[in-house]
C-alpha cells in the first residue's frame, strides 16, 4: 500500500540492481517507485533495504537530477549509474520508453512487451505462456532476442505489476497500446489495469477491449476485433 501511494515524482532517489549480472554482464534494472525490477521481485522499497543492510551490494542508490526527457524518463544521472554498473556496455537507457533506449533485459522477466506495428499498439506474453503471440513468435523466441542485457527497441521484458503502472510506455501513449495478451496475464492484472486506464482515460473496463489466445492469435484478426471493440491504439498517433 505504501508503495502504491509513491510515485516516481515523490522520490529523489532510484535504484541500480545488478543481481543478475552473473548471467547478463551487461544488464542493470534502474528500479523506480513505478517500476519493479523486471524479474517482479525488486520494488523500490526492496531496493532501499537491500542498499541499507548491504551499501556495497548489488543495489545502488542513483540521485534523480539531470532529466533530459520527461516524456521518455532520461536522466544524466541514470545513464551514469548504468554506464557505471554495466562496465560501459549500455550508457544510455529511458525509463519509460520501449522504442528510445529502453532498459535492458537479462533473462528472468515475468513478462515481454513488443510492438505490433499493423495494430498500431503493444502485446505482452507472459512467461507461462506456451502458445503463438499475434507478432508470430512465442515467449521463448521473444526473449531469445530481448534478453542477454541487450537493447532492442520495441521489445523488452519487465515485472507483471509494471504493466498497470502509469509509466508503462509512457513515451508511445502508455497503456492505451496493449492490444494483447494471454488469458492468464489478462485476469491476473486486470483489476488494476481497469483502475490505471479510468484514471487516466475515462475508459471502463479496458481489459475488455484487449484481445487474448482465446480470442486470436492472428494479427488480420486482432485489427478487426480492435475496430469491432473501438480500441484506442487505432486512432493513436503511428507507433513507429
Amino acid at each position: 500500500d505504501r508503495l502504491n501511494a509513491m510515485t516516481d515524482e515523490s522520490v529523489d532517489t532510484f535504484y541500480t540492481c545488478t543481481l543478475c549480472q552473473s548471467f547478463a554482464p551487461a544488464h542493470c534494472c534502474v528500479v523506480t517507485p513505478e517500476r519493479l525490477g523486471l524479474c517482479g521481485a525488486v520494488s523500490w522499497l526492496d531496493a532501499k533495504a537491500t542498499n541499507q543492510l548491504n551499501p556495497t551490494g548489488p543495489c545502488q542508490p542513483i540521485e534523480k537530477t539531470g532529466c533530459t526527457d520527461e516524456r521518455t524518463g532520461a536522466y544524466t544521472t541514470v545513464n551514469e549509474a548504468v554506464g557505471a554498473a554495466t562496465q560501459g556496455a549500455v550508457n544510455t537507457v529511458t525509463l519509460y520508453s520501449i522504442l528510445e533506449d529502453p532498459m535492458t533485459s537479462c533473462g528472468c522477466f515475468e513478462c515481454i512487451c513488443g510492438i505490433i506495428p499493423e495494430c498500431n499498439g503493444l502485446i505482452i506474453c507472459n512467461r507461462e505462456f506456451g502458445g503463438m503471440t499475434p507478432t508470430g513468435m512465442t515467449f521463448g523466441e521473444l526473449a531469445s532476442m530481448t534478453g542477454g542485457g541487450v537493447q532492442t527497441p520495441g521489445f523488452m521484458g519487465h515485472g507483471r505489476h509494471f504493466i498497470a503502472s502509469k509509466k508503462f510506455a509512457k513515451a508511445e501513449g502508455g497503456i492505451e497500446r496493449i492490444v494483447w495478451m494471454p488469458k492468464e496475464l489478462k485476469d491476473d492484472v486486470a483489476e488494476r489495469l481497469n483502475k490505471t486506464a479510468k484514471e487516466l482515460y475515462g475508459i471502463e473496463n479496458f481489459t475488455d477491449m484487449i484481445a487474448d489466445e482465446t480470442i486470436t492469435t492472428d494479427s488480420a484478426e486482432l485489427i478487426e476485433f480492435l475496430t469491432e471493440k473501438g480500441h484506442p491504439a487505432l486512432g493513436m498517433d503511428p507507433i513507429m
